[in-house]
């Protein structure tokens, strides 16, 4: 499966295409102070100049920083809850593709078809 909005990859090699929530968590919960230290986001489509990192300082503490230069946006921030880390690169992934437009029903079935009329 090719991924259709996003990859996270970590330094030691773990790989998901578009994670959900749940998998950035896990891959979050993975990250160790000694051959496991980042994540990375990136667009499936490599034209797209967006990234994200999540990076575990020796603190414990973890590093976030969101970059979107199309929209002059850098942030860095540092969090301790994995939790809200995870939910809060969610939501900015999210943000990153227009919402899809419903599927629109295919009008001319219902052309041509008598007006019924209810009785009471």
């Amino acid at each position: 499966m090719t991924a259709d909005y996003y990859i996270a990859d970590t330094e030691n090699g773990d790989h998901i295409d578009d994670p959900s929530e749940d998998a950035l968590f896990m891959l979050i919960a993975d990250l160790t102070r000694t051959d496991n230290t980042f994540l990375t986001v990136n667009p499936a489509d490599m034209n797209a100049g967006w990234y994200a990192s999540v990076s575990l300082l020796d603190d414990g503490t973890y590093e976030v920083e969101l970059h979107h230069p199309d929209q002059r946006e850098n942030t860095r921030t540092t969090n301790t809850d994995r939790n809200q880390i995870a939910s809060d690169l969610t939501t900015w992934l999210a943000s990153r593709f227009p919402p899809r437009q419903p599927a629109q029903p295919d009008r001319k079935d219902f052309r041509n078809r008598p007006l019924v009329q209810w009785s009471s």
